[in-house]
Parts: C-alpha cells; structure tokens; sequence
C-alpha cells in the first residue's frame, strides 16, 4: 500500500485489489485517499481523483492520520464510516483507506438471517425466559439485573474510590442530615467519627459554611475559608429521574495551590523584569542612559532605592585596569531615593573604604548580600550622619553587585529595601546578579560608543575652523551643533580674497560618523584649495563637483568606501570694494538676506543637483548690497526636526530677522539658535551670519597706464603722492618698489589696457591689470641675466602676491603690511 500510495500513478496498482476487498467483505465502499483528501480507487470510477467528502469533522480526522468510526447523514441514509492511515516504514503519514458502510444494507443482511435464528431459538427462549420470570422477577427488581457477587464487588469498588479519593465527598439528605462522608471530607471539615446520621447544623462547621451546605442551591466552584483552609466548594442535587431528593457536596483544598500560585506569580514577574531590563537597558548607547534605564527597571518592582556607580576610565570611554583600590566611582544614577535623604547625589566622586559591601564586592568580583547594613563605619567617607538618617527611614537590606564584562570591572549597582518590603533573599540576589550581567554588556557597549564618538569629535574639531580670520571685509560669526548623539559632516568657513574680497562657505555632507567627519574635512580643504585659484563661485562649484564625481569613482572600487555624492556646498563672494556679492549653490544649504531697512530676502538662486551627480551647469548670481546688509547661510538642520518641517523652519527664520533687523552676527546666532532651532535637531547644524562692510570710496585710486615703458615712472611718482596724502609715508618706499615691478611687467608681458588700483585698508594692496592672460611666474634669475628678479623682488617686499583672472585678462596683485605689521 505505501509503495503504492507513493507511486506517481496509484491508481492502477490499487484499484483491483479495492474492489476484490470491497467484494469480498460485502462492504459499499473501498477508498483509498492521499494526504490531499483526492481519491485513489472508488466503487464508482467517475469519482476517483476527486475530493472525499463528509462531516468537516470527519474529513479532518481523516487527513490527519487517526484511526476512526463514525456514523453519519449521508446524501444516501444513514452510514456508518471507518478509516485507518497509511504510514510509510518511518511512521510518515502518506494517505488513508475509507470503508463505508449503509445502515439500510446492514438491515437488508439482519432480515435474511432473522427467521433462522427465531425459529431454531424459539423454543429455549420460551422455556427460559418463563422461568427466569419466575424465579428471579424480584430479585432483578432490587438489584437492576445484579447477583450477590456482582453487588458485593461494585459496593467494594465504591467504597475504595470514595474513600481514596483527593476530593471531599458528602451526601445530605433532603433534610439536612449527612448520609455519607469519605475520609477526605471527614479531614478537611475535621468531622467526628458519629458525624454521619447527624443534621449539619450539629456538627460544629462555620456559620457560613453550615449555611451553604444547607441551602441544597447549585453551587459550582466557589472558595470559600475553613479554618486556615480554601476550600472550592460544588454541590449538585441528586433529586433525578426518582432518586432520592437530597444532595452532593464536593470539597477540594486549594490552599497549597494558591502557596504555589503565588511563587509561579513571583517567578513570572521576576522573569517579566528581566525581560524588562534586557530591553530597556539596551535601548541606549549613552553611559548615563544606560544607568539610569536600569534604575527605572528596578525601582519598585525590585528594589525601593538603587544606585548605579560607574569608575572614572570608563565615562572617558575608556576600560579601567586593576587593581581598583581605593574604589571610588562616579554616581551615575540614582532612583527612589526621598527627597528627605539626600545622602545619595547624582554626580559626585564616592570613595568606598575596604570593609564595605562595595568594596568587597568589586574585589571578589560577585554580589554580596548584606541584611543589616547598620554600621556607619560601612557607609563612604563623610556619609555618617546621612547614612544614620537613611537607615532610620527603614532600609533593612542590601545587594551590591559589580558591573563587569570580559573580566573587567566597569562600576557597581547596589539595591535597597526598606521597612516595605520584604529582606533580599538568595532569589534576589540571582536576580540581582542577572540584572548587573546585562546592564554590564550595555554600559560596555555605550563605554566603546562614548570612545569612538570621542575620536570623531576630536576628528571633526580638528577638521572645522578653529576661529574666523581676522579681516575688514565682513564681521562674521558662527555657531556649530552636533547632532544628538553622532557627528554630522556640516561645515562653514570665512576664506579672505584678494582684493578686499571675502568667501562665505557654508557645506553638508550626508550621513553621520568618522566617514561625513573626513568627507567633511576634504572638501573643506578642496574648497580652500580652489579659492586660491580666485575663480568664480559657479566655477569653484564645478571643480568641487568633478572632485566629488572623481572620489566616488575611487570608492566603487574599493567595497568598504563610502560615498560622497549628495554633498552640497552654498559659495559666496563679497567685494567690499563694489558692494558686489557674487554666489552660487549646489544642493542642500541655504541663504537669507537682510538689508539695512529690516527687509528679509531669500535669494532666488538657480536649482542645482548636489554635488556628484552632474549633468547640468551651475550657475551664479550676483546682488548689489549697501553696508550693514546681513547674510545668513545655514544648513538644513537649523530648520528641520520632530515636528517642525523645511517650510515652517524657513518662515520662523525669517520672522526672527524681521523682529530684529539691528542685532550683530553674534546675537543674531544667538537669537536664531533660540528661536528657530528645533528641540532635537534631526541633524548636525552650520550656521554663518556676515555682515557687510563697504571700503570708503577716499580709501581706494585708481588710474590708466599709458602702454608705453616711459610711463613708469610719471605713474609711481602719482601712487607715491597718493600714500603720502593718506599719511602713510613708511610704506612709500616698499610700494614704490611694488608698483615699478609689476607695472614694468604688465608693460613687457601684457597687452593693453593697464590700469593700477590702490586699495587702503588693514593693508596696502596694489592691483595692477592688462588684457592678457599669461600667468607670471615666480623665478630664480642666473647671474649672468639682465632681467627676471622683478617679482622675486615683489615677493620678497610684499606679505602675499597673487594673480587672478577676469573675464577681460587678469590681475597681478600684492599686500603689503601697514603700521610695522
């Protein structure tokens, strides 16, 4: 059958010998099913391969392998069902055989063979049946068909389980009296040995019992006291069918059930805390939160007070090494403590002395139960007079236990309880024990996060600006946010320009940890780097953008490399001499105008994709600001958060500078810091707030140079007049020497026209101009040339020289320092 059932085509194999089964049992039906209910083999062929059918039930019972016999309604009368599985050699259930059988057919086999039976017995069932009357009518009477044997055995067998029973048994009367009683019920009621007969209002029970026993009502479970017992209680009637009226009670202790119900319920709960505890406690990577999760665990549910003690090494991030002596830990966290009692204080440095249970604790290395923590002397230094006060406000015992993890000791927690509760027991302290393992793996979790969130900080301080340069172009201030818990790839830098120019940076990579913090710092250094080439916002943006573009082709190659495609940058140049304020944009940071008169604006720059992704030309746009003009250049984080979106942070933002249009970059900060910064930012914050100054038009000259080598000296003689009516008769002999140079150069390289510009500030800078866009070049002459030593002269006078690039040639330019600078 197994082979078979398991073939591919079953059916072949099996039905032959079905039906010759069916056949020769005389039975209606012979099925054979598979695990699927479809038929194998069936009397009526159109119906193999299709599903058994009857009574849910039945057909469930089928598919799951039992062995059965069922009667049932079926479309064709009553029917009587059976079936047994067929399991292969490993006991696996493979499919099923269903025999039925129609009531109607089992009738028609009773009918053939009933006149013979009737015929040859008629005669001795006459004979006996008359004299079984007769003799024995009375007897069946008093006994229901029963012998003398058969009594005697079934009152034994009655008697030995009423008595054996764990359950009380008692028979009342209609009237009261107590017909019966076994042992149990005797015990439990404490009944004396002349109880039965009696009524039960005489036998001595509580009121309230003897009341219910006597009410003959329909009782079904109900507990009630007997002495130092629980007694569940059922009583029935026994008035059926003729009986006799009257009742039956039966009697369960359940006062060992509730002992044990009541330690199944302890030991659930301390399971549950447990649980608690391991979820909670690691829901923080944070050492203090750690701490204090264990102690919102603890507090009540198993302990009043605790407090969680961590050792100085590890809230530097550090492991702390052996030995630990003296111990004095950090109080971390402190829970149930009274107001009253202030001897437990978050933050302070404990020193424990050595014959205390924390000290011996930490140096055994396992929990100590102490039950009477009444001496002073055991208490930390200086804690005598608190601790007394403490101790009189009930606490009867402690757990200390030490957090150690790998072998290394990371702190302590230590569990009070006072006069409310009951003293620790052994069970505690297991449970205290489990309690400091788990809190042990997360405190030193969050001790190696605290470490590495360290190093990224000091990484990303080092990578950020240490101060803003000292210059006259903008007055600048800035503020820099964290985010919660990791380091952001946020940043902002002031870059000095030629010219009496400025660049304003506000930058943000994506993503968090050591990879943003490192991003963070190249581009940052790629910006600097491309500000020395005095390009044009837009073109800066593109060669930061290729830059991005060209690192992220380096980290496909490398599985384990980050990316830096969605970084974006906002550039910005103010000319302090023009008013001119040139910028473009790629990506996420932002920027908001005001103007002298209050008014907020926020430029409209062109779209741009962030930086990496490419595709489309960034551009610039330049805005004409007077004096006094503040720009505010910030990056998402300063707007968004729980609650707060893009949009409503960029309203805010401009009604807090509309509200305060006089306020200085640094209160500016300040006041947006207050106002418009979510409570929890969603990410690290850069914030950049400029404001503008303009050079005095007295403070700048400039002139036309004839192109012609004859018009070097005429011009310096004008320049040097120039310095000495702005009082500045120490510097003409230096600019003097300056000038000549690259005006000679300008004159011998260049194409026209030249012009030369004069710009006074902190320094002396001289601009000199032509339409040509050959780059000098910085060069050492041999001693045999005529010519060469011009700007290793310039070099040599000035603080800083330079070339930049216009869009009608270039501009050679140098400073050189005012006032013995």
């Amino acid at each position: 059958m197994a082979r078979a059932v398991s073939d591919d085509k079953p059916t072949p194999q099996l039905e032959s010998h079905a039906e010759a089964a069916r056949k020769g049992s005389g039975v209606d039906s012979v099925v054979v099913f598979n695990t699927h209910g479809i038929r194998l083999t069936h009397p009526e062929t159109p119906l193999i391969g299709k599903r058994i059918v009857g009574p849910a039930g039945l057909v469930r019972d089928e598919l799951s392998g039992k062995t059965i016999t069922e009667t049932f309604r079926a479309s064709q009368g009553p029917s009587v069902v059976s079936a047994v599985p067929v399991t292969r050699a490993d006991g696996a259930f493979i499919g099923g055989v269903s025999v039925g059988v129609k009531v109607e057919s089992v009738n028609s086999a009773v009918d053939h063979r009933l006149p013979l039976l009737l015929g040859s017995g008629a005669g001795a069932l006459a004979l006996a049946t008359g004299g079984t009357a007769l003799m024995s009518g009375r007897v069946r009477r008093q006994t229901r068909g029963l012998g003398t044997v058969e009594m005697r055995r079934m009152y034994e067998h009655h008697d030995a389980v009423l008595h054996s029973v764990r359950e009380g048994v008692l028979v009342l009367a209609e009237d009261g009296r107590l017909l019966l009683v076994n042992d149990e019920a005797r015990e439990l009621l404490r009944l004396t040995p002349d109880a039965e007969g009696r009524h039960i209002g005489e036998l001595g029970l509580e009121p309230h019992l003897t009341e219910l026993l006597a009410s003959g009502r329909r009782v079904t479970d109900e507990v009630h006291p007997c002495g130092d017992r629980l007694l569940v209680v059922n009583i029935r009637s026994t008035d059926r069918a003729g009986d006799p009226a009257g009742s039956v009670v039966t009697l369960r202790d359940t006062t060992a059930l509730r002992v044990l119900s009541s330690r199944a319920e302890e030991a659930r709960e301390r399971l549950k805390l447990l649980s608690d505890a391991g979820v909670r406690i690691s829901s923080s990577l944070e050492l203090t939160g750690t701490a204090e999760q264990l102690v919102d665990v603890a507090v009540p549910r198993f302990a009043d007070i605790v407090t969680v003690e961590l050792l100085e090494p590890v809230l530097r991030g550090e492991e702390p090494e052996p030995p630990y002596e003296p111990l004095a830990p950090h109080r971390t966290a402190v829970g149930g403590v009274p107001p009253e009692a202030p001897v437990f204080r978050v933050g302070e440095r404990v020193v424990y002395a050595p014959a205390t249970p924390q000290s011996r604790a930490v140096k055994a290395g396992t929990a100590v139960l102490q039950d009477d923590p009444t001496g002073t002397a055991e208490w930390p230094a200086g804690y005598g007079a608190e601790a007394r006060h403490l101790l009189d406000r009930g606490v009867h015992s402690l757990i200390t236990v030490p957090l150690r993890f790998r072998g290394v000791t990371l702190g302590l927690a230590t569990f009070w309880r006072t006069r409310r509760g009951e003293p620790f027991d052994e069970a505690d302290l297991a449970i205290a024990g489990e309690l400091a393992v788990r809190t042990a793996v997360c405190v030193d979790n969050a001790r190696r996060y605290t470490h590495e969130h360290a190093m990224v900080a000091a990484l990303q301080r080092t990578l950020l600006p240490g101060g803003l340069p000292d210059q006259d172009t903008v007055e600048v201030a800035s503020r820099y946010l964290p985010a919660q818990g990791a380091v952001g790839g946020s940043w902002f830098d002031v870059i000095p320009l030629p010219g009496a120019r400025v660049a304003l940076v506000a930058g943000k990579v994506p993503g968090q940890g050591v990879h943003a913090a490192a991003t963070m710092g190249r581009l940052r250094t790629a910006v600097q780097n491309f500000s020395a080439l005095d390009v044009s916002p837009d073109e800066l943006i593109s060669h930061l953008d290729e830059l991005v573009t060209r690192l992220d082709l380096e980290h496909d190659a490398d599985a384990h490399g980050g990316r830096i495609t969605g970084a974006g940058c906002l550039y910005a140049i103010h000319d302090s001499v023009s008013g001119r304020c040139t910028m473009a944009r790629a990506g996420d940071p932002g920027i908001v105008l005001t103007r002298p008169d209050g008014t907020v604006d926020i430029p409209a720059m062109p779209a741009s994709p962030p930086l990496g992704q490419g595709g489309e030309p960034f551009e610039a746009i330049g805005l004409s600001l007077p004096a006094a003009s503040r720009l505010v250049l910030y990056t998402s984080g300063l707007l968004q958060g729980p609650g707060q979106t893009a949009g409503t942070g960029l309203e805010l933002l401009r009604r807090t500078l509309e509200a305060e249009p006089d306020l200085g970059p640094d209160e500016t900060c300040r006041s947006l810091f207050d106002t418009v910064l979510p409570a929890r930012p969603g990410d690290d914050v850069a914030l950049l707030v400029a404001r503008t100054r303009l050079l005095d038009p007295r403070n700048v000259a400039e002139w036309d140079v004839p192109f012609d080598p004859a018009a070097v000296a005429p011009i310096r003689a004008t320049c040097a007049g120039t310095l000495r009516a702005w009082g500045l008769e120490d510097a003409v002999y230096t600019a003097e020497l300056v000038i000549s140079e690259l005006i000679t150069n300008a004159l011998r390289y260049g194409t026209p026209p030249v012009r030369i510009r004069l710009l006074r500030g902190r320094d002396l800078i001289c601009e000199v101009s032509d339409g040509s866009s050959t780059s000098p070049h910085l060069r050492r002459a041999a001693t045999t040339d005529e010519g060469g030593r011009g700007l290793f002269l310039v070099a040599q006078f000035a603080r800083r020289w330079g070339t930049r690039y216009t869009s009608y040639g270039k501009v050679i330019w140098a400073e050189t320092a005012l006032d013995g600078r």
